[in-house]
């Protein structure tokens, strides 16, 4: 589809990959929608794209309508959504809160379901639509440590996948984008630093540029770096391999 023009939601466009994505789709013409909790950030985002500001968390999941609603009757309609606000959790499962397991499917999970679910109608009244899913490798390899975050985004990569299969005969594309270590707040922000040698975090820029061809070309999905696919393969075709590997050296980040 062409972006140039097209209305772009960007959800967790307050920092790290929402702000390079915002910063990306401006540069290809699109007129954004910048959607996250700091508005500071946000307004000071809207006048380097001339975007738009619509503030809120997306922990609270029964705010969803009304958000969508303010969307539309502000901007009238929405050709591009893409669905990058997330909220990470390391350490043991068993130290987990009710909260935190809460917070980490609802922000990851529940939300960016919702909020595709309360658009959907505009998206699919277009002539051509895109909406993008950032989920992570954790989804696809899983990581110790961060049981709950990989678990919800690997619901996030099949939930994608069954609507792009459900919405084929649309104009509506359906895709995902799979980072790895990308440079930004996320880590401190989970409450644990990335303390490994390897891999080396990722620009979000990168990220954002894999954003941006998902957007415009209907790809399915996009792996940032793209040999991630290797494991994910190696977990496919030879998963005892694949765990002895993962249990040996694949350690919380």
């Amino acid at each position: 589809m062409r972006l140039r023009g097209a209305v772009a939601v960007v959800t967790g466009a307050s920092s790290g990959i929402g702000t390079a994505t915002a910063l990306r789709l401006h540069q290809a013409g699109a007129r954004l929608v910048l959607h996250g909790r700091d508005t500071a950030r946000l307004t000071a985002l809207a006048e380097r794209t001339g975007g738009r500001v619509v503030t809120g968390d997306l922990a609270d999941v029964a705010g969803i309508p009304a958000l969508a609603e303010e969307i539309r009757s502000r901007f009238g309609t929405v050709d591009v959504l893409v669905n990058n606000a997330g909220v990470g959790w390391a350490g043991r499962f068993g130290e987990m809160t009710a909260q935190d397991v809460r917070r980490v499917v609802d922000v990851n999970l529940t939300a960016p379901v919702e909020l595709t679910r309360a658009l959907l109608p505009d998206l699919l009244d277009r002539p051509a639509a895109s909406v993008v899913f950032v989920t992570s490798i954790a989804g696809r390899t899983a990581v110790a440590g961060e049981a709950l975050y990989s678990a919800v985004k690997a619901g996030l990569d099949v939930f994608a996948e069954s609507l792009r299969f459900e919405l084929a005969a649309s104009a509506v594309d359906i895709g995902v984008v799979v980072p790895g270590v990308v440079d930004t707040e996320f880590f401190a922000r989970r409450g644990k630093p990335y303390e490994r040698r390897s891999p080396r975090p990722i620009s979000a820029l990168r990220v954002a540029d894999a954003v941006v061809r998902v957007a415009a070309g209907g790809r399915a999905e996009q792996y940032v770096p793209r040999w991630l696919r290797w494991p994910v393969l190696v977990r496919g075709m030879v998963p005892g391999v694949y765990r002895l590997l993962a249990t040996r050296f694949g350690g919380s980040g």
